[in-house]
């Protein structure tokens, strides 16, 4: 470990944020990095575990607790302490493909897990690795890695969100001729068309493209695979064409809330509303949707996840006049019992960067109907509900709307064109039915992973999928892999 007394003689310190007065003026990034030496503090205070729970291998099995990937966290920190900068970037990135993705806007359930967190002053796990990246992109060590030799294989991944991504650049480094078809005009999924620019900028992506570019993928875009959308290329022709298929797209079908007034216009999913503003950041048409805007607007949020906070964010940043964020499920507890759930991820009151810009939280509310004058959304009809979401009588009340965006999560992935091409078996819950021993699904040499096998999820889930997926196709090519998992 780096410095054995570093926890007892140095306090938690992380980066901070730029005033919010200044940050809602535009669309870039506005978490401050610590400096060098802030950051070798930091990573100074890591306890180097005789069980390090927050690198994902906790006492039930590996990736339930901590990091999913499996980050060898003590040991980035311990050479982040002792200045050897390139060694941790290799550290990092024999576990993890993308961590300047997963260093921004993951949720850091490797902090949850640490040690330090028993009195709530976990290491800054998720800014060190940021660092750590950052600073091997500045020094450019991050360079393409082609494979030595060739396998002659051919594999086909549609989708390239991040767990396309991970599984199309593992697939390449084994020495397998590697084809990335995307629905959308740039790679990136989620990632570039939902995660709004403020949290992670889109030349992140572009870059790492092109070191995949270099590494031999070829990306296929505005190609969708299955149905009948203009450029879309036959699924049983890719059959023909590839050893293996990987389905690595996302869960996007969402969640809707079918009452009284939904046919009202102002009233939106939220990934719509996201991903619009993110191609006018990045000068691409907005597609065939109606234009939708915050501006002047007074805007209710439906859902309190990350999908909600991101609308908030971006309707400030439009100059929503102001920004109401509603959930069914009760207010959780301001602090959670360590003795009950550390090292697992707590349910716990937080505040996200976006709704902390001036949002208005409400718990335990059910919207009951949409009210609105000339064919436009005006007002929510809403009641408060007990522990089982029952209305509770007396309770009801009225919310101004102008703008209703509902991000409420995602049910399944879409289920028309590519999936009903393939024919594949779906679960009972929509997704496509893969197991993580193998990642096959019902259909000879087609596996699945991320979102689209494991429902809604995070960032690092689906590198951790793509990753392992990589692994199942390598080894039903070759007979053996030396893919890490």
């Amino acid at each position: 470990m780096g410095k054995i007394t570093g926890f007892l003689e140095i306090d938690r310190h992380d980066r901070p944020y730029a005033p919010v007065a200044e940050r809602v003026t535009n669309y870039n990034e506005f978490v401050v990095p610590l400096n060098e030496k802030d950051t070798r503090d930091q990573a100074a205070r890591c306890m180097n575990c005789g069980i390090p729970y927050c690198h994902g291998t906790g006492a039930v099995a590996p990736g339930t607790t901590g990091c999913p990937v499996n980050n060898q966290i003590p040991d980035f920190n311990d050479l982040v302490y002792q200045d050897n900068w390139q060694e941790a970037s290799r550290n990092l990135h024999s576990t993890n493909n993308f961590p300047e993705f997963t260093g921004r806007i993951c949720p850091a359930p490797c902090e949850a897990s640490c040690t330090l967190n028993i009195d709530d002053n976990p290491v800054t796990i998720k800014t060190i690795e940021c660092a750590i990246v950052d600073r091997a992109w500045e020094n450019g060590w991050l360079k393409p890695e082609p494979a030595a030799v060739k396998t002659g294989k051919k594999v086909a991944v549609i989708g390239a969100g991040p767990a396309g991504l991970a599984c199309a650049q593992q697939l390449a480094r084994a020495g397998h001729e590697v084809h990335v078809y995307e629905k959308l005009a740039k790679a990136g999924g989620l990632l570039r068309y939902g995660i709004p620019d403020f949290k992670m900028e889109k030349h992140l992506i572009d870059r790492r493209v092109a070191q995949m570019e270099g590494e031999g993928v070829t990306f296929h875009y505005n190609s969708p695979v299955g149905g009948s959308a203009p450029g879309a290329v036959d699924a049983k022709q890719i059959l023909k064409d590839y050893d293996a298929v990987a389905l690595t797209g996302g869960s996007e079908a969402a969640r809707d809330l079918p009452i009284p007034g939904r046919e009202l216009s102002g009233i939106h999913f939220a990934m719509d509303f996201l991903t619009q503003q993110n191609r006018r950041v990045a000068g691409e048409p907005l597609g065939d949707k109606p234009e939708i805007l915050a501006t002047g607007k007074h805007v209710v949020v439906i859902g309190g996840g990350d999908t909600g906070s991101d609308c908030i964010g971006t309707s400030f940043r439009q100059g929503a006049k102001s920004v109401t964020q509603i959930e069914i499920m009760p207010a959780p507890p301001e602090r959670e019992d360590k003795a009950l759930t550390w090292p697992n991820w707590p349910q716990k009151m937080r505040t996200s960067s976006s709704q902390a810009e001036g949002a208005v939280r409400d718990f335990a509310v059910l919207t009951q109907a949409f009210e609105g004058t000339d064919g436009k959304v005006g007002k929510l009809h809403c009641v408060r509900v007990d522990g089982k979401f029952q209305p509770l009588p007396g309770t009801e009340f009225e919310l101004k709307a102008d703008l209703v965006l509902l991000a409420m999560g995602f049910v399944h992935p879409v289920h028309e064109g590519l999936l009903k091409s393939l024919g594949v078996d779906l679960d009972p819950r929509g997704n496509v039915n893969a197991a993580t021993t193998d990642f096959q699904t019902s259909v000879p040499k087609v596996f699945a992973s991320g979102d689209m096998r494991r429902g809604q999820s995070l960032v690092v889930w689906a590198i951790r999928e793509g990753r392992l997926c990589a692994r199942a196709i390598d080894q039903a090519l070759m007979g053996l892999t030396t893919l890490p998992r």
